[in-house]
């Protein structure tokens, strides 16, 4: 079991980034500076629907592509 000072490595469009275990997405996605709301998130393979996101607790090895929603025409 992992406690809050270990540390954990997962891949983030394909590059290792590691974080506190027991981390919830949200918390990652503003540790990168991101906009939550511009975003769309696959967790594992899977795209991981919003309603979800904040009850999705990070562990090692995950997967996850973040894509950045743009505007436009």
């Amino acid at each position: 079991m992992f406690d809050t000072n270990t540390t954990i490595t997962l891949q983030i469009n394909g590059e290792p980034h590691s974080c506190s275990a027991l981390t919830l997405l949200p918390e990652l996605l503003n540790e990168l500076g991101l906009n939550p709301r511009l975003l769309a998130v696959e967790y594992n393979g899977e795209i991981l629907h919003r309603q979800y996101w904040s009850a999705t607790q990070l562990q090692h090895g995950d997967r996850l592509e973040i894509v950045t929603i743009v505007g436009g025409g």
